[in-house]
Formats: C-alpha cells, structure tokens, sequence
C-alpha cells in the first residue's frame, strides 16, 4: 500500500511509458488473440460433450477434431488457390 502512495505522490507513473496501441486491449492483435481463446475453449466445451453425454471414447473425439483440422485446411487451401487462379486470370 505505501509503495502504490509513494508511486503516485511521487509522480513516478509519468516515467512510464503507456502501452503501444498494436498491443491495447482494443487492438486488431489482442482480439485475434481473444478470439483464438474463445474457439479453445468452444473447442473444449465440444470435447467434453462427446465425450461425457455422447459416450465417445476419448480417441474418437480426437480423431474428429483431426479429421475437421484436415478438411478446413484443405477447403481453405482451396479456397485461397481458386481465389489466386482467379486473380491472376
């Protein structure tokens, strides 16, 4: 507590320097980040609902999130090189 009066009685937060806008909390990179914790924890939320309402062993769960990783990367992929065949037409 005295340490907090003495930082600002002292006007030692002038000596600061404030956070750079690309890492403020209102930043494009901070709610990807967000955004990235959001989906693990979707992602979590799916993994225990297989496996605890459904009755999908463990393994079967896993094989499901990898099969989705495959087929969104490769739609993605798709996706992106129709999309450069296109640009370049």
């Amino acid at each position: 507590k005295t340490d907090f009066i003495n930082f600002i009685s002292d006007q030692e937060w002038k000596s600061i320097e404030p956070v750079s806008s690309w890492f403020g909390p209102s930043s494009f990179l901070m709610s990807s980040m967000s955004a990235l914790f959001q989906l693990s924890m979707w992602i979590r939320h799916c993994h225990n609902y297989l496996t605890e309402n459904v009755g999908l062993p463990v393994w079967g769960s896993y094989a499901i999130f990898a099969l989705a990783t495959l087929f969104s990367g490769l739609i993605l992929g798709l996706v992106s090189k129709q999309a450069e065949i296109g640009y370049c037409v």
